[in-house]
């Protein structure tokens, strides 16, 4: 009679146990935009902390900008050197968001063909990660100055047309970050980082467009 008992309970934990809901874990790949440069308390402010309270309840995010970050493997800072590039791998994400591109844009090192084939680098990697990712790719805020030789005319007439490109070539769903900010420079003090203003708004757009 115990046995049975027992087994009636294991039974009844396991049902209990595969009827919840799967956790889903999202990765916000990013530069000083997505870090949190620019709000008064980045593990407070930044945008991927604001969509963690966005995304429903079995959802968590994970904030993995690095500041001065690029996507090219020849830029200032290259992502892929990056601990937060292998913390996307340990932390194994059910969706990846990809904003990469606005330290690109610098004068001095901006190179188009390198930046194309880098990126679609990055989506091959992050395709080998075993939960199969859904990926998003972000297209970058605008750059209101032109600080630290970050380049808002290179951003709009190169960057965004080749992760457009990227997307479609890879059947991937696009965030459009930089339409909405357009005539709003109010929420980046300094031209390039949003303040925690212009963060809420981000993440709000990240969620909206995820759905």
């Amino acid at each position: 009679m115990k046995k049975l008992q027992i087994l009636t309970v294991l039974i009844a934990l396991i049902a209990l146990v595969s009827c919840q809901p799967k956790q889903v874990k999202i990765a916000c790949v990013g530069d000083s935009i997505t870090e949190g440069v620019g709000t008064k308390v980045q593990s407070q402010s930044s945008y991927p902390v604001i969509l963690n309270s966005l995304v429903d309840e079995n959802s968590t995010v994970l904030n993995c900008g690095r500041s001065a970050a690029t996507m090219m493997k020849e830029g200032n800072l290259p992502y892929w050197n990056c601990m937060e590039f292998y913390d996307i791998f340990a932390y194994q994400p059910d969706k990846i968001i990809i904003k990469l591109g606005t330290n690109d844009s610098k004068d001095y090192q901006w190179d188009a063909a390198k930046y194309e084939a880098d990126y679609q680098a990055m989506i091959d990697t992050f395709n080998t990660i075993p939960t199969k990712p859904e990926i998003y790719v972000c297209i970058p805020v605008p750059a209101f100055e032109k600080r630290w030789e970050i380049n808002d005319t290179t951003i709009n007439e190169q960057v965004i047309p080749i992760i457009k490109k990227i997307a479609i070539k890879n059947n991937l769903k696009v965030i459009d970050l930089n339409t909405g900010f357009i005539g709003k420079g109010e929420y980046f003090p300094d031209g390039i980082h949003p303040n925690e203003e212009g963060a809420k708004m981000m993440a709000k757009m990240v969620a909206d467009q995820m759905k």
